[in-house]
């Protein structure tokens, strides 16, 4: 058995969404990294511009249970973003996703830099079309744009703090929803949480933000995603390994890994 198959055997979860290429590793990344594939956790590494999505192509190349997004956070599209860059990553072998990309009006405001948003995703989505890549898709203050944006497709919605409602649209379309520490120690989603089936579950970190309790307000990373599942476990009200070999297979199914 090579060392790229023992990994994949021995991985028991997946964070579907984290950013270890980001500065706040720059002192440990490797320990980080490690402390989760070593307790059976993959990691789907996301880039959010065009140099972390290469980083995470590296990360990617260096280690076995690691994959690659390759994707433009909103709040980083510019009038001059070049599609073709990313397309070059996306032939790479353990690239299997495009995102994280999307819509973002929390921040931006400007009705102009909104559009760009908007150009943005659309462009995106019909590259992910092209190379049958599934999207991860981030939406903040969006929802009725983003709906009449998405087509029928796959993806994930990433760190969902939607309705129950949002969700089943989105689900409909072919998306699974993205759960992280936010459903640790906001009681308020539990409902839309319980409305989730778990063939349509995604566990995600967002590392190194949204830290789940009793880490809140540290820095977040990869092995905490474990807390996430024991957590919407608990809202569900049944055993953990349910919810962990449930979102596992969700995973491999969505990123084909």
């Amino acid at each position: 058995m090579t060392e790229y198959e023992e990994a994949e055997r021995n991985m028991k979860i997946i964070d579907t969404h984290c950013h270890p290429q980001f500065p706040q590793y720059d002192s440990d990344r490797d320990e980080v990294i490690r402390r989760a594939l070593d307790s059976g956790i993959g990691i789907v590494c996301v880039g959010t511009d065009l140099a972390t999505s290469r980083q995470a192509i590296k990360l990617a190349e260096r280690y076995e249970g690691l994959y690659a997004s390759v994707g433009l956070h909103p709040n980083e599209v510019t009038d001059n973003f070049q599609l073709t860059s990313y397309e070059e990553l996306l032939k790479h072998s353990k690239a299997v996703a495009i995102g994280e990309v999307g819509l973002d009006y929390h921040r931006t405001t400007d009705l102009e830099k909104r559009k760009l948003q908007r150009e943005s995703l659309e462009q995106f989505i019909h590259l992910a079309a092209q190379c049958g890549k599934p999207v991860i898709i981030h939406c903040r203050d969006a929802h009725e744009d983003m709906m009449n944006i998405l087509p029928e497709y796959r993806g994930v919605m990433h760190s969902f703090t939607g309705t129950a409602e949002q969700a089943r649209r989105y689900m409909r379309r072919g998306y699974f929803i993205g759960l992280n520490g936010i459903v640790t120690f906001a009681k308020e989603y539990e409902e839309m949480v319980r409305s989730i089936p778990l063939d349509r579950l995604l566990l995600e970190t967002d590392a190194p933000y949204l830290a789940p309790a009793p880490y809140r307000g540290k820095r977040n990373e990869p092995s905490y995603v474990d807390i996430v599942g024991r957590s919407i476990a608990t809202i569900f009200g049944i055993e953990p390994a349910v919810v962990f070999e449930a979102t596992m297979k969700n995973a491999e199914h969505l990123f084909n890994i």
